[in-house]
């Protein structure tokens, strides 16, 4: 068994500059697939904007990012975690992402987390893994859990 928690921060248009920098500062590799990527149609101005992204590093460094869809500037972002046109909107400014190798091991891990929590989207299936999940939980931490499986695109 095999978990991993990775600080999770949210950008409004900048996560792609933001990871660049990150892997610049730590080394390692980065992994960047925009909205477009997982079926966006192009012309949508989200499109090119970061759905996954995340910079890994042999010396055990390791950070994921994302843009939060359909935002302006920070100053513009929702004070709450909410559902808009099935995607998730958030003016949090980080997540804590716990990933593990089965679905087996991180269904467990939500069910534990999940009591007395708000759930923002259930466990399950998901185009990008086998097992995602994300809530805020009863001490007001927002967590994304899923299964790692490797970016084919």
């Amino acid at each position: 068994m095999a978990i991993s928690a990775t600080t999770h921060l949210n950008f409004r248009g900048d996560a792609r500059a933001a990871l660049e920098f990150y892997r610049s500062v730590f080394g390692g590799r980065s992994t960047v697939v925009s909205y477009g990527d997982l079926g966006m149609p192009k012309d949508l101005p989200d499109a090119d904007r970061v759905v996954f992204g995340q910079v890994t590093a042999d010396n055990g460094f390791a950070v994921m990012a994302y843009d939060v869809p359909g935002q302006a500037p920070a100053a513009a972002a929702p004070t709450a975690t909410t559902r808009e046109n099935g995607m998730t909107l958030t003016g949090e400014r980080f997540f804590v992402s716990v990933r593990g190798d089965t679905d087996e091991e991180v269904r467990v891990l939500w069910e534990r987390l999940a009591e007395g929590a708000d759930l923002i989207e259930e466990y399950g299936p998901s185009p990008w893994a086998p097992g995602f999940g994300m809530l805020t939980d009863r001490f007001g931490v927002t967590w994304i859990l899923d299964v790692a499986t490797p970016y084919a695109g």
